[in-house]
């Protein structure tokens, strides 16, 4: 089956803790696998998913709408949740969901959304789905039933550039997760070294201030004052900016 091009959202999936589960389970492991594709498989493609990939405990799909897609991963989770599991395991999945413009090839989708899907996902817990900036954009308000969107910020993802993620949480979960699997995107690096400057300037200026003669200082202190002022004064506004340009 062809998969379809242009705007398309990849959905990644992935049983966390499966090798705890593997030695928890033994042998009824396998069914636990079996279920989870079973059940998976069944909501995504009455979503109009297309399979790209699975591999283990692993699923990869993509979607020509994102609202699809999102309603998959609020329906699947949903079905894992009903799901009585063998040997009344709990079988946590985390979903990734990206939208963008990849090429498409002989060996299926290439390009740094496919790789920017799947490090979403990762970046999850068990039970948690994510989604990018792109994705949430394009939902809208129009959210599937029972589902709220939490802003997490932007996150610094392996390989790419830093993502503004959102989790779509199902009201009767009520589960709250930890902190996000990557580290919280800091300042630019322009903007931190523009920080620091100003701070080394006006620490310069400080010690420049308070040291000298006596005499010096009472000569100088009311122009020194009112130039610190004026000065810090601009850096703030410098600053500002600056920041409402990232």
């Amino acid at each position: 089956m062809a998969l379809p091009g242009g705007t398309v959202t990849f959905l990644f999936t992935d049983i966390e803790g499966s090798t705890r589960l593997l030695q928890e389970l033994g042998d009824d492991y396998g069914q636990v696998v079996a279920d989870h594709r079973r059940l998976l498989r069944e909501v995504f493609r009455a979503a109009g998913g297309n399979e790209v990939d699975t591999q283990g405990d692993a699923f990869f799909y993509s979607f020509p709408r994102a609202r699809d897609a999102v309603r998959a991963a609020v329906e699947g989770q949903r079905a894992l949740a009903r799901h009585e599991w063998p040997g009344g395991a709990q079988v946590l999945v985390r979903m990734g969901l990206h939208t963008g413009e990849p090429t498409v090839g002989d060996e299926g989708y290439v390009g740094l959304d496919v790789v920017r899907a799947a490090r979403i996902c990762s970046a999850g817990h068990g039970g948690q789905i994510l989604v990018s900036e792109t994705t949430r954009a394009l939902l809208g308000n129009e959210l599937p039933d029972g589902v709220t969107v939490r802003d997490l910020g932007p996150a610094q993802l392996k390989d790419i550039q830093h993502e503004h993620v959102y989790e779509l949480a199902l009201d009767e979960s009520g589960r709250s997760f930890p902190p996000l699997k990557a580290p919280a995107a800091g300042k630019a690096a322009f903007e931190k070294r523009f920080d620091d400057r100003i701070e080394r300037y006006i620490e310069d200026q400080l010690e420049a201030a308070l040291s000298g003669s006596a005499t010096t200082q009472v000569k100088h202190t009311a122009t020194g004052l009112i130039k610190l002022v004026l000065l810090v004064a601009a850096i703030v506004v410098i600053v500002l900016l600056i920041k409402l340009a990232f």
